[in-house]
């Protein structure tokens, strides 16, 4: 799998245990930065990550700001993306199998590297089930996507 991977500056030293994480699964990783702890705004980085999956470079993304929920947001507000701030094994897991999330934020400034490339894990390999209910829900929320940008 192909897995998009960007940081803002708080996200930074997160970063490289992310894609370690990813790498030691088998997935090839797009290093999106940022490469430093000099600003960047997490809305830019949610972005590029968003664009890399929807232009097909990658299949899955992994954006890490200070607290996940900026980037997150941010994600969510690409048509057809859905992202989620996940810090446990159980909701990574599930997010994938039944809501097919495609964005896993992370907030680098509340999940330990540890538990962090657990969590990593749980997203990259779990797969959506394909389960009519979820479907269904899925196509509820993107009638819901469209009728908001009429």
């Amino acid at each position: 799998m192909r897995v998009a991977v960007a940081c803002d500056h708080a996200g930074f030293p997160l970063k490289a245990v992310v894609i370690e994480a990813a790498r030691r699964l088998g997935h090839e990783v797009l290093d999106l930065g940022t490469n430093s702890t000099d600003p960047v705004d997490y809305p830019d980085i949610a972005e590029a990550v968003g664009r890399a999956i929807l232009d097909g470079r990658s299949d899955r993304g992994i954006v890490v700001c200070g607290s996940g929920v900026g980037a997150a947001v941010a994600a969510n507000k690409m048509k057809g993306l859905r992202a989620a701030v996940l810090g446990d094994v159980y909701s990574a897991r599930q997010a994938v199998e039944h809501d097919d999330i495609q964005v896993l934020s992370l907030g680098a400034r509340v999940i330990g590297p540890a538990l962090a490339q657990s969590v990593v894990e749980a997203f990259l390999q779990a797969t959506f089930s394909g389960e009519e209910r979820h479907v269904r829900r899925l196509k509820k929320i993107a009638a819901l996507e469209a009728r908001e940008r009429e």
